[in-house]
């Protein structure tokens, strides 16, 4: 077995790694970029506490909260329980592919360095960018969602929907500039008041499901029933149904994108291979109680065909009459209860503002990791004596203003078109994640390092890979056929539903064959992959994170008990 005390020069050793850095500190070699003098390493002051509860509750936001109330209009209840259930095995298979690979060597980077050391450093270069690409659009997607909240109290009409995006935009942008350790606690209590309320929006829908609410109607699955449980779209008959069903597809794929954002905290994760396999293991129940439970139950609450649903089935067009309204505020409004919709939509107005805070949040952290491995101007690299890389949030920032296309247009509009993009984009990180993740198996077992020297293995392996990048693929050239579909039938071709559903794709290609074209560079061979560079340093970390940790416990023995018996297991 080949040890990493044993690899040849380049690799790591038991002395300390030394990294060549040009004058502006920006790392020469593309190998994932770990530390340097000057000003540009992130701070580690992410604690498990901050890990686990963003990567419970980081893409707990619109997708869930909003975008199921379309899916559901469009496909029925069955359907989107299906869906859902589906894909949410398809995103556990990513995280645990991711998760092997980050408590492997946690890098600052991210997956943009893994794609890099083991696969091909192009991959590497078109993956970073598509992530960056992702996140731009997504946090003024989120913004769009905020604002679109605020029209279930004050219309559009009455107040431009620009106020409230500029509002959050300046709220946001002042929170993550305040540093990682501002940031992580913010985020650690948005996200467990996020999870507090959808548990008690999961408990409130099974008493209303049972008959608890004020109009003591015991619904169970009346709708299951009448109007049925697969609605149809576009055509009528088995194809329409089949039709709605896989158009859910793409609303639950929009669900879960961001569920991998933990694969960009790492870099500033305190004792990162303990808190990241426990952030991936949780990720199964969350899939399952916040998603596969949720959808369930609002499913049997609300009938596909309710008017106050946010589509209209019958013209295939997105109704305005409604725009802000939640499948889960319109099961609150169906069931009597007073005033308790306000206070849900208030809530959800918390979730969306969390999720565009996070969401700025990982752009910021992609392209300053792009920066490290020169993929970028080398001034996003660049932080101050906080660890915040100012100048790669003043650019996110800058972009992020684009969200103000609402004040000229219907934002639901906007939103449809966003989540085309952020969608295409999101399934593209997903493949290359996964295409990664193949090759760093096959890394590993050509330099046989043995999976016990893992500090986490996938369960499904490299197989599980396998299985959901086929399905990445499938839905990539699928997930708007709609667009075609609908021009069949009634002649209207929808030309900017087509490109923003299909951007994505010449754009990625574009960049993975245009830097192989430029730089010349080709892929890397399993029994030369990079495992080990600077390994030994994040090894000399943790155990002296786990050092500190142990001592402090045993000099507080008797004020910790509670947090060990009854927290720590959590994180």
């Amino acid at each position: 077995m080949l040890s990493h005390e044993t690899k040849t020069e380049g690799y790591a050793s038991a002395e300390p790694v030394k990294h060549e850095y040009s004058n502006d500190g920006v790392g020469v070699a593309e190998a994932g970029g770990l530390s340097n003098p000057d000003h540009v390493d992130l701070h580690r002051a992410l604690k498990a506490r901050h890990i686990t509860m963003i990567a419970i509750g980081g893409a707990i936001g619109t997708g869930l909260i909003i975008g199921t109330g379309d899916a559901l209009a469009k496909a029925g209840p069955g359907s989107v329980l299906i869906a859902y259930s589906w894909v949410g095995f398809i995103v556990y298979l990513v995280m645990c592919a991711l998760g092997e690979m980050a408590t492997w060597l946690p890098l600052p980077s991210g997956f943009t360095g893994y794609a890099v050391r083991f696969c091909d450093p192009a991959l590497g270069f078109a993956l970073g960018w598509t992530y960056w690409f992702k996140y731009i659009i997504v946090t003024p997607n989120q913004l769009t969602a905020g604002a679109l909240v605020i029209s279930y109290w004050l219309p559009q009409e009455r107040v431009n929907a620009g106020v409230w995006i500029a509002i959050l935009l300046v709220a946001i942008v002042c929170i993550n500039y305040f540093g990682v350790r501002f940031f992580g606690e913010f985020e650690f209590w948005l996200s467990s008041f996020k999870v507090i309320v959808i548990l008690a929006v999961i408990l409130l829908s099974f008493i209303l499901m049972l008959g608890g609410g004020p109009d003591h109607d015991r619904k169970g699955f009346r709708y299951w029933k009448n109007p049925g449980a697969f609605n149809t779209y576009i055509l009528d008959g088995d194809a329409g149904r089949f039709l709605a069903f896989w158009s859910t597809m793409v609303s639950a794929t929009f669900a879960y994108l961001g569920t991998e954002l933990v694969g960009v905290t790492v870099g500033e994760a305190q004792n990162a291979r303990s808190t990241v396999p426990k952030a991936i293991k949780l990720t199964f129940w969350r899939i399952l109680v916040f998603y596969i439970l949720s959808v369930f139950l609002v499913g049997c609450l609300v009938p596909y065909n309710d008017p106050k649903l946010p589509y209209n089935d019958s013209k295939f067009k997105l109704s305005t009459s409604s725009a802000a309204a939640s499948p889960f505020v319109v099961a609150i409004k169906n069931s009597g209860i007073p005033s308790l919709d306000h206070v849900l939509n208030a809530c959800i107005l918390v979730f969306v503002f969390s999720a565009a805070n996070s969401d700025l949040y990982i752009a910021t952290r992609t392209i300053y990791g792009l920066a490290r491995e020169g993929k970028a101007p080398k001034i996003f690299a660049r932080t101050d004596r906080r660890g915040v890389p100012v100048f790669a949030l003043a650019i996110c920032s800058a972009v992020a203003l684009i969200a103000f296309m609402n004040v000229a247009n219907d934002s639901r509009t906007v939103f449809k078109y966003f989540v085309n993009l952020v969608t295409i984009f999101g399934l593209l990180t997903w493949l290359s994640i996964l295409v990664t993740h193949i090759y760093f198996v096959r890394a590993r077992e050509a330099q046989r390092v043995p999976r016990s020297d893992l500090a986490y293995v996938a369960p499904l392996g490299i197989w599980g890979s396998y299985l959901a990048l086929a399905f990445c693929i499938l839905i990539i050239f699928t997930k708007n056929y709609d667009v075609f579909v609908h021009s069949k039938k009634y002649g209207n071709f929808d030309k900017i539903g087509f490109i923003t559903a299909y951007l994505g794709i010449p754009l990625y290609l574009l960049l993975l064959f245009g830097h192989k074209f430029m730089t010349g560079s080709k892929g890397v061979k399993p029994e030369e992959a990079d495992l080990w560079t600077g390994k030994d340093e994040i090894d000399r970390e943790e155990a002296a994170f786990i050092a500190a940790r142990n001592a402090e416990m045993e000099n507080h023995a008797g004020s910790h008990w509670f947090y060990r018996k009854f927290v720590s297991w959590l994180f």
